[in-house]
This record gives structure tokens, sequence and C-alpha cells, in this order.
């Protein structure tokens, strides 16, 4: 049975960020709302012995992040380690080195990969990501389709950036045959109202509004309540999400995810830094695997929802 928290959620999902560490600057990356203070990163050996005790307290889902997670030349190593205490096994990428690693990461048991992926126009792409690796990117869209079902396209939407490429986009996840998602700037509290969330947040209503019209079905994931809008093109029919997250009541109240940082901490919320717990050093100074269950016990104690 999963570990359940105070709020009736249960703990079924780990995300790691295994580095800060990143090949692109994007100007709008939360990097998974974590400060990695202390400047250290987890071994193989050290992340393969987190996710066999999470696995012991049924927590088997398991997605890689960073930073960019593919910067490390264990990557692969990494996922022939976890893979055996997992049931779902994925990785959130900018793609620019998928071309190349797409297939050892399959071969290692890599489930399924999630690409940001925010323009397909070049001048625009290397404002946003900081880099002039469009054509890189979409090499390792192409490759990484090959080998993975599904891989989904992570599309950031700004004001003033990116907005009027949604159509376009669609069309290219078509031709590629990928799931896209339409994500809404994410920001915490403190971030509402300043300029930069008033120029660049751009709200994704009368999108969906103009998917579920356009839409030959619509199904709804029964987690988070996200429809899932199927949608004609050219090159056939495609799958879009629409990931709105601010005051997403609906989201936290059926949030069924753990994080662990890049320097090994236990992480209840995204948006909070104020109760992270520490798993790295108790583990270096020789933790026995009952004591640390029972640090994972203590962050479910903790956890609450952000959006209440």
């Amino acid at each position: 049975m999963p570990l359940v928290d105070r709020f009736g959620r249960p703990l079924t999902n780990l995300r790691i960020s295994l580095t800060e560490e990143c090949n692109y600057n994007c100007f709008f990356c939360h990097r998974e709302g974590q400060i990695n203070a202390k400047k250290r990163e987890m071994t193989p050996e050290e992340i393969e012995h987190i996710v066999r005790i999470a696995s012991s307290l049924g927590i088997k889902k398991v997605k890689l992040t960073g930073g960019e997670p593919t910067v490390r030349r264990d990557i692969v190593e990494i996922v022939e380690r976890i893979k055996p205490y997992t049931t779902d096994l994925s990785m959130t990428t900018n793609g620019s080195v998928m071309n190349r690693l797409a297939e050892p990461l399959k071969e290692a048991g890599l489930n399924r990969v999630n690409i940001s992926f925010h323009s397909l126009n070049r001048k625009r792409y290397k404002q946003i990501t900081g880099v002039d690796l469009l054509d890189r990117a979409i090499k390792g869209i192409e490759k990484a389709s090959k080998f993975f079902h599904p891989v989904k396209l992570n599309m950031t939407i700004m004001r003033g950036l990116n907005e009027d490429e949604i159509w376009d986009m669609i069309e290219f996840a078509a031709k590629n045959k990928v799931v896209l998602q339409l994500i809404e700037l994410e920001a915490p509290r403190e971030l509402e109202g300043t300029e930069f969330f008033k120029t660049f947040f751009y709200p994704l209503k009368p999108v969906e509004e103009e998917l579920e019209k356009r839409a030959v079905q619509i199904k709804e994931r029964k987690l988070h309540r996200r429809r899932k809008y199927f949608i004609p093109t050219k090159y056939g029919i495609v799958e879009v999400e629409v990931v709105r997250s601010m005051h997403n009541t609906v989201f936290c109240a059926n949030c069924t995810r753990l994080r662990i940082t890049a320097d090994g901490h236990i992480k209840t919320c995204i948006y909070r830094n104020d109760n992270l717990i520490d798993l790295l050093e108790p583990l270096r100074k020789g933790a026995s695997d009952d004591e640390l269950i029972e640090l994972f016990k203590k962050s479910v104690i903790i956890r609450e929802p952000y959006w209440k």
C-alpha cells in the first residue's frame, strides 16, 4: 500500500532532479523550485538507493529532471540502475542530445520522455532558451519519437513570444506523432502581480475553448481533471493537453508526487523550500534503510496542498 498524507493523497510518484546544471538558459525556468546552496550532487549509487527505498513504500513512478538531466555523463547508468524499482520511468529534457541518447536510454529502460520545446522560430527559440540549438532539438524530437511512446512536447506559452505559434506547433506535433502540452506560465504566490508575470503570462482558457470547438474527441485525465483534445490536422489526429496550474486547487488536491532535489533533499512541493528534509547526508553517514524510510514518512506527514 502506498503512503497517504493527511489530506488523503496517496504518494505514488517521485520526481528526481539529477542536476541543476543545464546547457540552456531559459529565462523563465523555475528550476524545479530548488536552491542548491551546498552544490552537491547524488551519485548513481545514491540515486539507486533512494529509488529503492521509495519503491519499497509504493512509490514506483519516477521522473528524472534537472536542470537538464542529459548533461550528466552517467545518465544512462542512472536509468539502468533505477529501472528495476519502477513501473514507469520517464524524463524531462530539452531534447538537444536526444538524437544521440534516445536509443541507449531506451535500451537502459527509460519508458517515456517529455521534451521542452517552446518555438519553431529560430530567433525566438534562441531568445527563450539562450542557445541557437533549434535544429538539434528538432532532430532530437524526431529521433525520440522512434523509440518512445508517448513523446510529449512541453510548450510554455508566453505573451509576446510564442502565443501566435500554438496552431503551428499543433501541426508540428501531428507531423511527428507526438503529444503536445500547452503550459501556462507558472509562478508561486509571491510572483503574482510582478512585472515579469504581467508581461509574459498568457491565459490559456480561450485557447482551450477553441480546442473544444475543433476537437473530434475529448477525454479527461482522472487524476488532475486535465482534458485531452484530439484535434484534426493535415497530418492526422493529434492529442493536445492544456496545463493550467495557477490557483489549481484540483491539481493540488490530487497531487501524488514527492520531489528529490539535486542535492538530495526531499521536497514536498515545487513552491516550498521551508520544509526540506535532508536525505543525502544521512545516507552518506550510513543511515539504515529503516532510518531513511522514517525520513520519507516524515515528509509525508508535513506535506500539504499549496493551493487550498
